[in-house]
């Protein structure tokens, strides 16, 4: 149930931590294989394409990617967070067969234009998570 919930997120909170021990939290599109995990630099407008999420990863892998779902019927809230280690993987033959995944899950959004990267590519280590109902 948590992998099926994670994959089928449209966006997720993915947390990093830099140099000087700040967490620092963005919300991401990605997409999952198996488990692996990763999100891109894409096409939104941006001040710089140079993340600070691309630098703390550089600095310290370990990453964290909250997905969640919040309504008014508190019955029905759930949250997963899948932990893992974090590379960045920059542009070229290994890149594109990374955002194939993520072209795809985003294609309405990315058209034929897949992303650009760089990458983060998560290899998830641990998932956890709770859900007001019997089943996580």
């Amino acid at each position: 149930m948590m992998r099926r919930r994670v994959a089928q997120a449209r966006v997720g909170r993915l947390a990093t931590v830099g140099v000087h021990n700040r967490p620092h939290l963005v919300p991401v599109c990605f997409a999952t294989t198996g488990d692996r995990l990763v999100t891109a630099v894409d096409n939104k407008p941006k001040t710089t394409t140079l993340l600070k999420r691309l630098h703390n990863v550089q600095a310290n892998p370990a990453v964290s990617l909250l997905v969640d779902h919040f309504e008014e019927d508190w019955a029905l809230l759930w949250w997963v967070r899948v932990d893992g280690r974090a590379r960045v993987v920059e542009p070229g033959a290994e890149l594109d067969t990374l955002l194939e995944p993520l072209h795809e899950k985003y294609r309405e959004h990315y058209g034929l234009r897949a992303p650009r990267g760089p990458a983060i590519v998560v290899d998830l280590q641990r998932w956890v998570g709770w859900s007001a109902s019997a089943s996580t």
